[in-house]
């Protein structure tokens, strides 16, 4: 169980951090006239990732006392260390751009380097990755399944208000 709570703390800092580098940003932005744009659906992220978190910590314990083990799948873990130089990659790529929420500053121009190269949202794959890989590495198989799903019909929400902003049509 040790090596499971220390990538769960090491996964819980990082966001941690993310969330501050993202404020900090945000304030940045708006201080350049940022626009935030379509935050009703912004705490069912919040809620889901928190969410996330807690019932893989339930189900990796519950499987520890009914199984008597902590499963390790080093496959899955290599997958999940690669999501998180992905994202890594996404932060450093949008610099202060990056963000959890959708801020747009009028009359920038979209930033197309790094995996924005490739995909317009690469982050949202890193999370759909990263909400399967790493129950997968503990035998989280309920978590596995459900969390990637949520997210994706989160982003039929998100994705188009997004897109909507990144065109500069701020009439949403």
């Amino acid at each position: 169980m040790i090596i499971f709570y220390t990538i769960l703390a090491i996964t819980v800092i990082q966001r941690i951090v993310e969330l501050l580098i993202a404020s900090n940003n945000e304030q940045w932005m708006k201080e350049r006239s940022g626009i935030e744009v379509g935050n009703e659906h912004y705490k069912y992220f919040i809620l889901l990732h928190i969410s996330f978190f807690l019932l893989f910590i339930l189900e990796v314990q519950y499987n520890y006392v009914t199984q008597e083990k902590t499963l390790f799948n080093i496959y899955f873990f290599i997958f999940f260390v690669i999501a998180q130089v992905g994202r890594v990659w996404c932060i450093i790529s949008l610099g202060r751009f990056w963000n959890t929420k959708i801020i747009v500053i009028p009359n920038v121009i979209l930033i197309k380097k790094g995996p924005y190269r490739w995909l317009k949202h690469p982050n949202y794959v890193i999370v759909f990755i990263e909400f399967l890989s790493l129950p997968l590495v503990f035998g989280a198989y309920f978590v596995a399944i459900v969390f990637p799903l949520l997210h994706l019909l989160l982003l039929t929400i998100r994705i188009p208000i997004e897109e909507k902003a990144l065109g500069r049509k701020m009439d949403i």
